[in-house]
């Protein structure tokens, strides 16, 4: 639509339209609510982050948008091969082990975007591109209380538009924690830069076997960072490095004049041979793209009559770093998907009266965080496993304190644990998890949980079934460890509430005494049983 028709009021406005605006938009005019989306670009635009996880299949199906990106034929992703070191074999995370249509895809994200952004608008929302929000106003009688937009076009044109209710989804630009909360905290322990492009004419990881052609990551050699390899449709192929910020620079530095950059990125290849051989006699196609890593985080992420979803939030893994965790995570558009319909559904049940406002706000805040809190835990255990690969941070831990790490685990991932007054809180509550953690990312693959269940009870490494204590895992390996790798591995996955698992984390998980109504027309909040 034309910016000259941005309408003057709105029941809800949604600020931003990639997955988490996008996403909430949709979820709310499919319950009949009023929503107007302003989005600063004109889509398709590019973004980077371009792997999926199983988990966005049913987020998508939520809104009516999973056929058509079935239909639209891109990559197939059956699972992620992750290789730590070159002591031993990459680790495998099968999608399709428990189910064979439980596959995701490799994306482009311009066109992957662009579907989102449309099926938005088929579902009625009022979709203005080419507008950005310049400030917000407040009411008059409740100063945290957001009511008015003032907005301009890309042609000149300039207005007002009045809501009810925000959903801030505006990315890293994040108006509202940046220009009004100012509650935005960075963990400088992450800062990394990446760079990136695209080649064609690549070798295809294990071909002719179950995992042909899924995503291959490799920790680079001199323990500076790690590599991707992500194979897309026609043939092509996205290659990045992310890189610990100061070493990288000195890296570059080694480079001079107009092909400094392309040198530098190239001369990665040889810390991940594994990668280089797979590009074998691929050809690059020129253009270098590169962005740094400023992870960050929000105190709260909801207010009365506004939320905020999506990297206008929290970025605990940014577009860059999403590659790396991306085997077992794929945290960017898992956590926009999942903040973005918090926030329809906190908003939805605000409105249906399912409960108070501040409940709601409560639930919003507290559900975004914990998944903040999973993510940045396993991304500090792997972490720590590329800048010390002599270290057996991830493969063979000697955790002798399962029952309180397990213990301590659950009420963070419940949202009850406050990690987010002081900076250094959830730092330090990831360093005493961290061991514990890391035993999602070991290095098992299929065929080795395979080969154990045929060793002991299968029922054992089933999802739904009962986390074990380390002293009846070690009762149950016995001298066997690979049967103590994998149990360790499957209850290190249980006890993070393993994301691939959508029920669990958007049916049945309840905080402060409520969980998510996930119905279209009922879309709300209630009391958990």
């Amino acid at each position: 639509m034309s910016a000259t028709n941005v309408p003057l009021t709105t029941d809800i406005l949604v600020i931003g339209g990639g997955p988490a605006g996008s996403y909430a938009a949709a979820a709310l005019a499919r319950e009949g609510f009023e929503v107007t989306l302003l989005e600063r670009d004109h889509f398709p635009r590019y973004h980077i982050g371009e792997s999926m996880l199983p988990s966005v299949r049913p987020f998508l199906r939520f809104i009516g948008a999973e056929q058509k990106v079935i239909d639209f034929g891109f990559c197939i992703k059956p699972g992620a091969a992750l290789k730590f070191n070159q002591h031993k074999r990459e680790g495998y995370t099968d999608f399709t082990f428990h189910d064979p249509n439980n596959f995701s895809w490799n994306v482009t994200r311009s066109e992957f975007d662009e579907i989102l952004i449309r099926n938005a608008a088929e579902n009625g929302v009022r979709l203005y591109e080419g507008v950005s929000v310049q400030a917000i106003k407040f009411s008059s009688e409740n100063e945290k209380k957001p009511v008015a937009a003032e907005w301009k076009s890309d042609t000149g044109s300039t207005g007002e538009i009045k809501f009810n209710w925000l959903v801030d989804a505006s990315g890293r630009t994040g108006i509202m924690s940046t220009k009004y909360l100012k509650n935005r905290t960075f963990n400088k322990s992450l800062r990394s830069v990446a760079s990136w492009g695209y080649w064609t004419g690549a070798n295809q990881y294990a071909p002719g076997t179950k995992r042909e052609n899924a995503p291959f990551f490799e920790a680079l050699t001199d323990e500076s960072g790690w590599g991707w390899f992500i194979p897309l449709a026609n043939g092509k192929v996205s290659v990045g490095f992310v890189i610990v910020e100061a070493v990288s620079r000195a890296k570059k530095a080694e480079f001079c004049g107009e092909d400094a950059t392309k040198g530098h990125y190239l001369n990665q290849l040889k810390f991940t041979p594994n990668l280089k051989a797979l590009l074998g006699e691929a050809t690059f196609l020129g253009e270098i793209k590169s962005a740094g890593d400023y992870s960050y985080s929000a105190s709260h992420h909801a207010g009365p009559n506004f939320r905020i979803c999506g990297d206008a939030g929290a970025l605990p893994l940014n577009c860059v770093f999403l590659a790396f965790i991306d085997p077992f995570f794929s945290s960017g558009v898992h956590l926009a998907f999942g903040g973005g319909l918090a926030a329809a559904a906190t908003i939805s049940a605000s409105i249906r009266g399912h409960c108070t406002e501040d409940q709601a706000i409560e639930y919003h805040t507290e559900k975004v965080s914990s998944a903040y809190i999973r993510f940045l835990v396993v991304v500090m255990s792997a972490y720590k496993q590329i800048t010390s690969q002599s270290e057996n941070v991830l493969s063979d831990i000697d955790e002798d304190n399962f029952d309180r790490a397990f213990d301590f685990i659950r009420p963070v991932i419940q949202g009850a644990a406050d990690t987010r007054t002081e900076a250094g809180a959830t730092e330090n509550m990831v360093q005493n998890t961290m061991e514990f953690c890391g035993h999602v990312l070991g290095f098992t693959d299929p065929e080795m949980e395979i080969e154990v269940a045929e060793r002991i009870d299968p029922s054992l490494l089933s999802p739904d079934g009962p986390a074990l204590s380390v002293k009846e895992i070690l009762a149950i390996a016995g001298d066997d460890k690979e049967v103590e790798m994998v149990l360790r591995k499957v209850n290190g996955r249980k006890t993070l509430d393993w994301t691939q698992k959508f029920d669990p984390n958007f049916r049945g998980e309840a905080l402060h005494g409520l969980s998510i109504v996930l119905e279209r027309g009922s879309l709300g909040l209630k009391t958990a049983a």
